[in-house]
């Protein structure tokens, strides 16, 4: 007795040792935002749009630069006073240095400057629309892979049932041949079956080993062991379709990236305007300036240190026509973003209605081919009594048989249609990151 509970104990320590990794969809969801490319990428790009929009990147700031400079002159010099005399320098040394701090401040500039830099926050927000889209998109395609792996999972399964059915019917017939109960014609249709069967398990195995490996490149490829994934699948049947499309309004993640490309617009429209103003800026400077001079000067040294300051205005009273092709443009870009938006809420509506009615049949679908399995499950049941006592051939046999599998298979596809239908369905809502998978 006692050896035996050591038997169950490492019994049970090498199946947890060897069991599989159970990868639930929310797991899948965590590995995917943290290891995928693309979303790293997105946000590479949402980081670099929010360092320009960072005032360092505005231009309100004044710059402030610092110069120094050197000179040393050897000259051969004639120099003649004004009292007559004159002086003759050969080699004569002189030098000049040099330094300052400069200071460069705009003051004002039409308001171009404050739009510019609103423009970017803007931008900034627009990506991190666009990094909600990859997210979403990935997402998406993480489900679509993975729910793919759960089906030939559950493939996999029936098609394992269905050759241990078959393994069980080839042995009843040899039997039955052996006491001449039947002819050999009922084992070779027997193994005719059984090689059928085992090839569509292998070509099933071999599916469900690329799928996952496909569902492993949207993680980075991090998954180095074999694992399963969750079968089991919840459908949330009580959306209103009313507030679903008013969600898809205002969060569709589209739709938001389009009003803020107006936003963006409509401050590149008043940044053009802004060249039709003056532009103020002050200068300042600190400097210090030393000449040693030659022989012939009337100074031999001379320093210089000081402060200076001053205001200067610009103001481009025609530039060409620049500015206003430039503003007329701006105009025409913020009518086509519009546009654009108008054209977007058609599609958006059409694309809901289209979602919402896929859901909704999917869904129906799905639970006639469920009801379909118990009637499927009933008759090879029956079948099956009847041909172990001789009243059903094989060939009728067979078809109860196949048509058990191909009302699972058919089910099985019929369920993770309708979980990707309801996906794309929230998507289009902008709900698809709000849910709990």
């Amino acid at each position: 007795m006692k050896n035996r509970f050591i038997f169950l104990i490492v019994l049970l320590v090498v199946s947890k040792v060897f069991s599989q990794q159970m990868l639930t969809p929310n797991e899948a969801v965590a590995l995917a935002l943290e290891n995928n490319y693309g979303i790293k990428l997105a946000d590479n790009q949402k980081e670099l749009a929010k360092n320009n929009a960072n005032v360092l990147n505005s231009g309100f700031l004044p710059t402030v630069s610092g110069n120094a400079g050197a000179t040393y002159n050897i000259d051969d010099t004639e120099a003649e006073f004004s009292n007559g005399n004159i002086t003759v320098l050969n080699g004569a040394e002189s030098s000049r240095y040099n330094a300052s701090v400069n200071l460069n401040y705009t003051l004002f500039d039409g308001l171009g400057r404050s739009y510019n830099y609103k423009q970017l926050k803007e931008r900034y927000h627009l990506s991190e629309l666009q990094a909600r889209e990859t997210i979403e998109n990935t997402v998406f395609q993480l489900f679509t892979i993975y729910y793919n792996v759960a089906q030939i999972t559950e493939n996999t399964a029936a098609l394992k049932q269905t050759l241990a059915i078959s393994n069980d019917r080839l042995l009843r017939a040899q039997y039955q041949f052996d006491y001449g109960q039947n002819t050999k014609l009922d084992v070779l249709n027997a193994e005719v079956d059984i090689n059928n069967d085992s090839i569509n398990l292998i070509n099933s195995k071999q599916q469900l080993k690329n799928a996952k490996r496909d569902l492993n490149v949207v993680f980075g490829n991090i998954l180095s062991n074999d694992f399963d994934v969750t079968t089991s699948i919840e459908f949330n049947i009580l959306y209103n379709k009313q507030e679903l499309f008013d969600k898809a309004k205002t969060r569709n993640t589209a739709l938001l990236q389009i009003e803020k490309n107006i936003d963006i617009s409509g401050f590149d429209i008043k940044s053009g305007k802004s060249a039709y103003l003056p532009t103020i800026g002050l200068t300042g400077s600190y400097g210090w300036n030393r000449n040693n001079n030659n022989a012939a000067s009337f100074l031999a040294v001379s320093t210089n240190t000081g402060l200076s300051g001053g205001l200067n205005l610009s103001w481009n009273l025609f530039d060409g026509g620049n500015t206003i092709t430039r503003v007329k443009n701006a105009k025409i870009n913020l009518q086509n973003q519009q546009l654009q938006k108008e054209q977007l809420l058609v599609t958006l509506e059409r694309d809901f209605n289209n979602a919402w009615d896929d859901y909704q049949n999917k869904l129906n679908i799905y639970k006639i081919r469920e009801d379909n399995i118990f009637t499927s499950e009933n008759n090879f049941n029956r079948t099956e009594e009847k041909f172990k006592i001789g009243q059903v051939n094989s060939i009728e046999f067979r078809q109860a048989q196949l048509n058990l599998l191909n009302s699972e298979l058919s089910r099985n596809q019929a369920k993770y249609e309708a979980k990707l239908a309801e996906l794309q369905m929230l998507q289009i809502c902008g709900e698809l990151l709000n849910v709990n998978f």
